[in-house]
């Protein structure tokens, strides 16, 4: 008798199981940490660099925007590019060129050859995160997709908690090349368990003719880049009221706009949008936008508060978020595990409802906060982070096949990256406008008209005068400084506490959305087994 035809949805793919899988797992895991902490690593070492080159404020910042340029062009042309080399090669590709870059980045004489292999560094991080994502999805059988989610994200959560204590401690005892340097033992390591564990699926055989879509990477290029520098540098240059700004907007707009209306006729699209018709993949990446912007927007806060508030430096605020990265290095698997019981639309609402209550917390901060009083609320946001990701990313890609995983997960990861270069740039222009606005108002009290402010005067210009000796009218200048940088700092406080708020109304808002997601098969499936049992 012949055997039975495998069901429609019937999974005929050898996953690698025990040791195989969990050398694949650190293949590309440990890629894609390098690729996450250097997203943010840099950030407390630009004062060291840029009195070691010698560059201005404004100059010394595009060694940062340089590499999220980098990224973000990079994640769509993905799996383009793998089609054509196979996605095995690229990926040992991309770790060397973000390897090389790197000792580049240490050895690096001035501004310009620093931005440039920064850019380039942007480029193999970029490219290593849709391909760790498929080969992920891949390794793991439907019902441990979540788990491989959770594997995945704390490769990308973990990576900027941890970047600015590392860069600290680095910058600090050692000097800043030295946050450079230490990714050339680890993407040594990295290279050669990829060059072991990773193979090119079959289906990769089948696209490695396709043409060069020159037009599309171009346009895409340009609307990338152009969208990307605008977020990043906008805050510097006062937004419209800088040409230079209005002139990147509207090439951003006009660029993206066309590649989208090429993009959708072209025979052999560099990226092909076609996977948004999957009404899951579209829901679950638009969902993760928006949740990028809330979540990187919270992330963002935090540790500018403790340094320019509670007088914390860049080590000690990073043992200060450092609760937060254990609780999602141990939440994530356990999410994996509770997802294929509860569903995405519960764990991701449960996510949401916890990360409003622990934003709302931290919208309580202020001056004698207590290290404890930084560290609860943190844990509480670090499991809801690890319960929305894990979920997120899970049901998004659940239903696009395996041929053109490469392409959904390069997608989803740009929308999620845009998403948090969106929060960053929304909460910064934020907090400064809202803070320029409590500082108006509370300055108002600084009047001879007000009995309270007239003793606090009087009380501290005597103080001046008589204990340290200044005579009278430098004593009351001195104390009229002393009361304005009070009203400043208050303002501040306010500014922040206010942003958290909007933060916590955004998960909110953001709560009816899990109703878009949808179960994957597999679990829409168990219930009608168990009936039929």
């Amino acid at each position: 008798m012949a055997e039975p035809a495998p069901a429609p949805h019937a999974d005929t793919h050898t996953y690698p199981a025990g040791l195989e899988r969990l050398l694949i797992v650190v293949s590309v895991v440990v890629g894609t940490l390098m690729g996450a902490i250097d997203m943010s690593i840099i950030n407390v070492a630009l004062p060291s660099i840029r009195a070691s080159l010698g560059a201005t404020l404004t100059e010394i910042s595009w060694v940062a925007t340089g590499y999220l340029v980098a990224v973000v062009v990079i994640l769509p042309l993905t799996a383009w590019v793998a089609s054509v080399i196979g996605r095995k090669r690229l990926y040992l590709v991309s770790l060397f060129v973000f390897v090389a870059a790197s000792v580049c980045c240490g050895l690096s004489h001035s501004l310009p050859m620093l931005v440039f292999f920064r850019i380039l560094q942007g480029l193999g991080a970029g490219l290593m995160q849709p391909i760790a994502q498929a080969v992920l999805r891949e390794s793991f059988p439907p019902h441990e997709q979540a788990m491989a989610m959770g594997f995945f994200g704390i490769a990308i959560l973990l990576g900027p908690a941890i970047g600015p204590t590392l860069g600290g401690w680095l910058t600090d005892n050692y000097g800043w090349p030295w946050i450079f340097y230490i990714n050339v033992p680890i993407g040594a390591m990295a290279v050669f368990m990829a060059s072991q564990f990773l193979h090119d699926p079959p289906y990769f055989a089948r696209q490695r003719a396709a043409s060069m879509d020159g037009v599309g990477i171009g346009l895409l290029v340009v609307g990338l880049a152009a969208l990307q520098t605008v977020l990043s540098e906008g805050q510097n240059d006062e937004w419209f009221d800088s040409t230079f700004i209005v002139v990147l907007t509207v090439v951003s707009a006009a660029a993206l706009l066309a590649f989208i209306i090429w993009e959708v006729r072209a025979r052999n699209p560099a990226v092909d949008l076609s996977v948004m018709k999957d009404a899951g993949f579209t829901s679950g990446t638009m969902l993760g936008g928006l949740l990028g912007l809330a979540l990187f927007g919270s992330l963002f806060l935090l540790p500018l508060f403790m340094q320019e508030l509670l007088g914390y430096d860049a080590l000690q605020s990073g043992w200060a978020m450092m609760p937060r990265s254990l609780v999602m290095m141990v939440g994530m698997p356990i999410a994996g595990r509770l997802y294929n019981r509860l569903g995405p639309r519960l764990m991701v609402g449960a996510g949401l409802a916890l990360s409003a209550v622990s934003t709302f917390m931290l919208a309580g901060l202020n001056l004698d906060t207590s290290y404890v009083g930084l560290i609860v609320p943190q844990m509480w946001q670090g499991l809801a982070f690890s319960f929305i990701f894990v979920s997120l990313s899970t049901a998004a890609l659940a239903t696009v096949p395996r041929p053109r995983l490469t392409n959904a997960t390069a997608l989803y990861n740009l929308i999620r990256q845009l998403g948090g270069s969106f929060g960053i740039a929304i909460i910064a222009t934020l907090l400064e406008n809202r803070q320029r606005f409590a500082a108006v108002h509370l300055g108002r009290h600084l009047s001879p008209f007000n009995a309270q402010f007239a003793w606090r005067y009087q009380a501290i210009s005597q103080g001046l005068s008589q204990l340290h000796g200044f005579p009278t009218n430098v004593a009351n200048q001195k104390a009229l400084a002393l009361l304005n940088g009070m009203v400043q700092q208050q303002a501040a406080v306010m500014a922040f506490d206010y942003a958290f708020y909007l933060v916590g109304v955004l998960f909110i808002v953001a709560l009816p959305l899990v109703l878009l997601l949808h179960a994957p098969r597999h679990l829409r499936r168990a219930p009608a087994a168990a009936a039929a049992d």
